[in-house]
Order: structure tokens, then sequence, then C-alpha cells
């Protein structure tokens, strides 16, 4: 524990986003021992009371009052010496703090009427020539302290977000001797099979993937092997015994797994991903953490010198296993250039939404049916629609998929299309970017193509656009880039020891001081942390505790879902939190307007996408405050249904998007939708649950809704209309009005606008 220490303000800090400066959030070195200069530009001095009124005029009856033109003549004096500067240098002021510190100062003893009787006497003998201009700086520095309080405690901080030795943050682990096997090969070579052969036959074990549908797939090969084995997601546990004991061995999502159970063998799958900008942490975490006997590591080739290169750093060594491709797959000479020439069990795969529906349309109008996949559906819709792929039986044998194909499905893909090869990215500072798809990327797409055990026994990868097909060869044809470094992430613990020397500093804040002060060797990199930040300014305002509110701000939630954030629901969320009051299954139903209608559009698609996001984040935060949400099981039983409405939609995706097109304010006939049964049942079902339904056949427009919300009545509804209809019949007359009551602007500025 930190030594005690007395509570002091901190300074206040730039949050990062608007206008400030970005950080350079992913490789900090240090260079040899010396620590890296804070970024001072995120510390702006706190307002100090300067009230000395309880020494009266001490000062002024022991010498005399000052002179302040004189005074004004010694400060500057004092601002101006280089001594000084380098002195308060040393001390932590770089340039732009000591600035900052001397205006403040000069302000202080310039304005305060009475000044302690110690600084006055000194700036007094100054001014009489029998002091030195030098003996201002103790009480400089005692100011300079105040306004920055963070310069006292500046030690401690960097020991704090020292990160230059991940490994020893893992004692259990340490105190093993672990063996470490790299099973590399490209996609389809067998090389988590194998892994996961050596996984079934250990006493003990833990499976850890990047994705839900590989824990599940995991989980039940397993229990299919006659293996018992649980399921661990950030959403989800299943233990297999009746009475709920832990298996021997469990499938998790990697930023689930254990670094304190004990096991025989742990599989760590993709270990590229230990790159990975935002989720990089937690590849590092498992690899230098889990206590296993055996570590499989499975992924790219790329990786195995920077893994070999880690494990010297705990000690141990690595065995590699390579493997090659177990069916081939080859380049085309020609770009499709048309969708008149798809074939069974083509794969066109985009990288927007935009494209999968402009295309999914385009192949509807030429009578073809077609799956769609991306990455925002829920698990049991991507499954269902990778299903329907793979059906012999089924008349759809074109699939329309984003890159959300490249791991965790099984598909039966004969040739894989490149609609575009530009993908948007987020660079080192957060920022989107549209760039063309690396080579590990379009490799681990192209894969998917003919793969071992479909119906296909050899792939074809070529592009829709014949410029483009060039450019894919180039890809395809260069070596993967090496992989370099492992990401880390600040934890809960080191955040908490920042905050008890800053008390008075927000979350977000403080992870801006952890990666300002951060210190990484070349072997890791800080990973991004801007979600983090932007979700903890959303709740900044709400009163929780340091640790609940980190607990929130690690939620699994997507900035730029509108429905979670636009809507504020995730600080609805918290609020009720705070209260202390329990989020109940009849308080959640309100809030996502439960049950919901069958999607007519698009929107009302990508809107039920979000709700069964935000049953994801309920059912996230209840494995955590078990008491607060109390209703898991309830919660899920809606999510499935909700799973179900969605398969309906994408089932009938290409209606929606015509309905888009036509920007139909009416709904479509239920005919249409081809609602099962079973969910028209569910839904009627679920009046007891939650709100009583809405009604599907009635019209979709904003006031339309209102009304049936009860937020506006008829009679207001029809003199909005009136007034709506006078405004545009007449609008000069109300432009006067307008201009009249000062609200308006000038006609010319509004042709402007127009």
């Amino acid at each position: 524990p930190a030594p005690a220490r007395r509570r002091r303000p901190v300074s206040l800090l730039r949050s990062g986003g608007g206008g400030s400066a970005p950080l350079s959030w992913t490789r900090s070195i240090s260079s040899g021992n010396s620590p890296r200069p804070p970024d001072t530009s995120l510390f702006v001095p706190v307002d100090i009371k300067t009230d000395f009124s309880e020494d009266g005029s001490v000062g002024a009856e022991l010498t005399q009052p000052l002179d302040k033109s004189e005074l004004l003549k010694v400060l500057n004096r004092f601002y101006k010496r280089k001594e000084i500067q380098k002195l308060a240098s040393e001390n932590g002021l770089d340039a732009r703090l000591f600035h900052q510190a001397f205006i403040s100062f000069r302000k202080y003893v310039l304005e305060t009427e009475t000044l302690a009787a110690d600084l006055h006497i000194v700036l007094n003998d100054i001014c009489c020539g029998a002091g030195h201009i030098d003996d201002i700086y103790p009480y400089f520095m005692r100011h300079a302290k105040q306004i920055f309080p963070m310069l006292d405690c500046m030690d401690d901080l960097r020991k704090i977000s020292d990160l230059r030795v991940p490994a020893n943050w893992y004692p259990e682990a340490r105190s093993i001797q672990r063996k470490v096997v790299f099973h590399a090969g490209p996609t389809n070579s067998g090389k988590t099979y194998h892994a996961i052969q050596r996984y079934l036959e250990a006493k003990s074990g833990v499976y850890c993937g990047p994705l839900k549908l590989l824990a599940h797939e995991i989980f039940e090969k397993s229990n299919s092997a006659g293996v018992p084995c649980d399921l661990v997601t950030g959403e989800e546990r299943i233990f297999v015994d009746p009475d709920g004991q832990q298996s021997g061995h469990v499938a998790c999502t990697i930023e689930m797994c254990s670094v304190t159970t004990p096991y025989e063998v742990a599989v760590i799958d993709e270990i590229q991903m230990i790159r990975d900008p935002s989720r990089g942490w937690a590849w590092t975490r498992a690899l230098l953490g889990l206590c296993a006997e055996e570590i499989h590591v499975c992924g790219e080739a790329a990786a195995i010198n920077f893994v070999t290169e880690l494990m010297y750093t705990t000690g141990e060594e690595v065995e590699v296993r390579n493997y090659e491709r177990l069916t081939p797959f080859s380049l085309m000479d020609h770009a499709l250039e048309s969708l008149d020439n798809l074939q069974p069990g083509d794969c066109v795969v985009c990288f927007s939404k935009n494209d999968i529906y402009s295309i999914s349309r385009q192949i509807e109008v030429r009578g073809l049916e077609c799956a769609v996949i991306y990455g925002s559906l829920p698990p049991g819709t991507k499954l269902s629609q990778a299903k329907k792929f793979n059906d012999p039986s089924d008349p759809c044998k074109i699939l329309v998929a984003t890159d959300a194909i490249g791991m965790g499905l099984n598909l039966s893909i004969r040739r894989i299309i490149f609609n575009s090869l530009v993908k948007p990215s987020i660079n080192e500072k957060g920022e989107k970017e549209m760039d063309t798809i690396t080579t590990s990327q379009a490799l681990q797409i192209a894969g998917r193509a003919g793969r071992f055990s479909s119906t296909f026994k050899e792939g074809e990868v070529t592009t829709m656009h014949r410029d483009d097909l060039p450019v894919l060869k180039e890809i395809m044809g260069r070596a993967v880039d090496p992989i370099e470094t492992a990401g880390l992430h600040p934890t809960a613990e080191q955040i908490e020891m920042f905050a008890y020397h800053l008390p008075e500093a927000t979350l977000s804040n403080l992870i801006d001081i952890f990666v300002s002060l951060s210190q990484v060797d070349g072997l890791y990199f800080v990973c991004n942390v801007d979600d983090f930040k932007f979700l903890a300014d959303m709740i900044q305002h709400i009163p929780l505790n340091l640790r609940s509110r980190y607990v929130f701000c690690t939620a699994p939630i997507n900035k730029k879902q509108p429905f979670v954030c636009t809507t504020r629901l995730l600080s609805q969320f918290a609020r009720q939190f705070s209260r202390d009051e329990p989020l109940t299954f009849d308080w959640v139903c309100r809030h996502i307007s439960w049950p919901p209608m069958p999607p007519k559009n698009i929107k009302d698609l990508a809107h039920l996408e979000a709700v069964h996001d935000v049953l994801d984040l309920y059912l996230w935060l209840s494995y955590r405050f078990m008491d607060m949400f109390p209703d898991a099981n309830r919660v899920r039983d809606i999510q499935r249904e909700m799973d179900e409405i969605i398969q309906v939609g994408v089932h009938n995706i290409t209606r929606l998007i015509r309905a888009s097109e036509a920007q139909s304010s009416e709904s479509l006939p239920s005919t249409q939708l081809q609602t099962p049964p079973q969910v028209q049942r569910r839904l009627r079902g679920s009046q007891g649950r939650g709100q009583p339904p809405k009604d599907v056949s009635g019209s979709s427009t904003l006031g339309s809704r209102l009304v049936q919300e009860g937020r506006l009545t008829k009679d207001l509804l029809q003199q909005l209309r009136r007034e709506w209809s006078e405004e545009q019949m007449h609008p000069a007359r109300n432009e006067q009005t307008h201009s009249r009551t000062g609200g308006g602007k000038s006609r010319a500025d509004k042709k402007k606008r127009k």
C-alpha cells in the first residue's frame, strides 16, 4: 500500500477531446534509464486560496508597505534569470509550466492585499537592496506546487505507471516453468485442431479465443467429446455440472481467462492479435500470466520471432510447429466485373454496411437469394445465416459479408470476391482512416475459400473490379509484416493508486496522466484508450466510486452506437446504479420499449441490433454487480427472442432495403416479413413482461409513434400539422412574425442555407 499522505487538490487536465493536442497512445519508449518527460500540455493550474488574514499585516508592520511598481521590476528580473529557469526545470517545471507558474505567482504577489509575513519581509529586503533576487525562489516553488500539486508526487506516479517489466505482474506464472508450443500456419492448416487435441487430452485446460463464437465452438466440441467443459464469456457463464461446480476445462473469450487458476494445458488462439491497438493487452496478459504447464499458442508465422523474444524475458523457451494449408486456393487471372457472373458458393466481401445492402439488393434483382453476415449481427443470427448458406438443400447459394467471416464461422465458400480493398481502420491516435487492407487481413479473408471439410476442396480468390485485381495480387504477394510489439493497458489497481495521489482528478484525467507518464520498453505499447475515455466522460457527472466507474468504462460498448450513446442509455444505467436501485427486468423493458416491432426498414433493423447490444451490456454488468442487475435470466430470454426477430429481418433484408430506398413512411405488409409463428407467439407472450405491444400495422411516422407511446395527443398532432401547413403556404408572413419575436434570421441567410 502507498504511504499515507495528505489529500490535496489535483491540477485540472484536459481530457484529450476537442481541440487539445492528441496523445500518442501507442508507443512511449523510454530512453535508457531516464524517465520520459511528462506531457505538460495536459496540466492546467488550479485555483488556490490566498487568505493570510490570520497573519494580519505583520509583514508590513515589521518592515513597510511594498511599492508595487518596484516589486513588478523585481519579479520580472527574477523571471528572466537563466539560473532560476534551470533550477525550476530540475524540479519539474519545464518552460511551459515555469511561465504559467510565474504568471500565477506574480498575480498573487501584486494583487493579494496581505502577503504571508515571511514572503513580505523577503520581498521588502530585495526592494531595499538588502536581499538577493534568488531568495524569491523557495516561495515561488511553494506557490508552483500549490497550483501544480502533482509535482509533489511525480516520483510515486512514475513508479505506478512504469510498465517496463509486465512479466513480473504474474508471480503465479513465474513460479512454474511453462512449456510454450507455437502452432504456426495460415488459415485452414489445422494448427488450432492440433492444439485443441492436446487440450482435450489434458486433465485440465483453458481455451482463450478472440470471439464468443469460437469459445462456444470449443465448448460444444469438448462436451461432445466427453470432456466436461464450462463456458465463460463477458455476458455468459455455463457450468455443465448440475451443482454448478467448475469443470476441469473451460472455454472463454480471452479477456475472461483467469491468471491465477492452475491448468495443465492452455490454448491461446489468434496470437497475432497481440498487436491489436485496442485489445492486444488481453493476449499479452494471457501469454505472460496463464498458470499452465503447457501454453499452446496458435497463429500466424509472423508472430514466431516476437513470441520467442517475449518468452526470453520469462526464461521460457518456445517449441515451434509449422503447418501447411490443407487445401489449396488460387488467385484468379480475371475479376468478376459483374454480379451476373456469380456462381453457387461465391462470397462477396465488403467493408461497410452500405456496400452490404447495395450488393444484396443487386443480387436480389437478379433473382438470386443471398445470406448476409456482418459484425454487428448477434451471434445467433450469424450462425443462422451461415447454416442457410451451407445447407445444400437451401436455394441460398451466395454470401455477402464483411471481414467478420475471417474467424469463428465454418463456411462452405468456393470463391472469395473482394468488392473493395479499402477498409476503415483506427490509427495510433484513435482516428478513423481509410486504407488498403494489409497482407495479413487479405490472407485471413481469402483463406476462407475452399476450406478443408467443406463442400469445395479448392478455393479461388478474385476482385469485383478489374483495377483492383493487380493490387490484390501485389498485396497477397508480400510477406506478412512481422509482429514487433504487444499491447498493455492500465489495470484498475494502478488507476486506484493514481487516484489516491490525485483524488480530485476525473477518471478520464487519470488515464491521461497515466499514459503520459507511462514507460514501456521496445517490446510493448500502450493500447488505445479512446473508447474508455469516451465512456468515462459520458458518466463523469454521475456519483460513482472509482472501481464501479472503471468497470462501467470497460463495458463492451461501441461509442458509435447511437442508441446506447446518443440516447445516453449507459448514463441511465449508471445513474440507476448510483442510486443503489436495482436495474430490474421491468426497468430494462421500459427503457428499450419492449416488446419491439418487427423491422420495416434497414433503420429499424439497425435499431434492433443496438437493442440486442444493450441487453448484452446488462448481462455483462450482471456478472460484475449481481445484486444490482438481478434479472439476468429473464433478460437472456428476451435477448433470444430479439435474436430471432433480427434473424427474420436479415432473412428479409432485401425487402427492408427496398423499403428504405423508397423512403416509405408506411410499414411493410405483415405477409412480406414472413415472421415465423413461434416469434409472433413470443411477441404476444411478452405483453406481461414489459410494455404493451405496439400496433405493428400502423404508421411508422414520428408523429404516429409519439401518439402511440402517449407522448403526444391526437389533438396536438393535428394542431402541429395545421401550423406546419400554414407556414409552408405563407412563408413570408411567418418569417415576419418570427423576426418580430427576435429569433429569426434574414431571408438572405435562409437562401444561403438552402
